[in-house]
């Protein structure tokens, strides 16, 4: 699967960057997501629920940030198991752009799906990250206004 875009946020670069690695925050922005615990330098664990279709199931996984340019870009590699439900892993570059008090914030993500997740077809997986998505930034622009 494969997912870039573009989204303008209501916010300084400076801001847009602290959010971005705010442990709290992205757990209040993420769909679904019951916990984001720091475990090591730019590592997290994170735990969250999800449903595809006839999947249901609770993830835990870990997100690490590489590439680290502060207030730049990341890059946040990702793998998660749901046990029977299957596994997620990839990866997505973010790169901040500043545009006086508003930031444009660039990404784009590669992520594989396996077990009963991937039967489930990219049919419904594609439509089903694009709305996880778009949640997750709608949310995110709300909690950092």
């Amino acid at each position: 699967m494969h997912l870039v875009g573009q989204r303008r946020l209501p916010v300084d670069r400076e801001r847009a960057w602290s959010a971005l690695n705010d442990p709290e925050i992205l757990r209040a922005a993420i769909p679904g997501c019951e916990s984001v615990e720091k475990c090591g330098d730019d590592e997290y664990v994170v735990v969250m629920s999800s449903a595809l279709g006839p999947v249901k199931a609770r993830f835990r996984g870990r997100l690490k940030l590489e590439n680290v340019v502060a207030l730049e870009s990341y890059t946040m590699r990702f793998e998660g198991e749901g046990a029977a439900a299957g596994y997620a892993k990839g990866a997505a570059d973010v790169t901040l752009t500043g545009e006086g008090m508003e930031t444009l914030l660039d990404f784009r993500a590669e992520a594989q799906v396996g077990g009963r997740l991937a039967q489930v077809g990219s049919r419904l997986i594609d439509p089903a990250a694009h709305k996880l998505v778009d949640e997750f930034f709608a949310a995110f622009e709300k909690l950092v206004r």
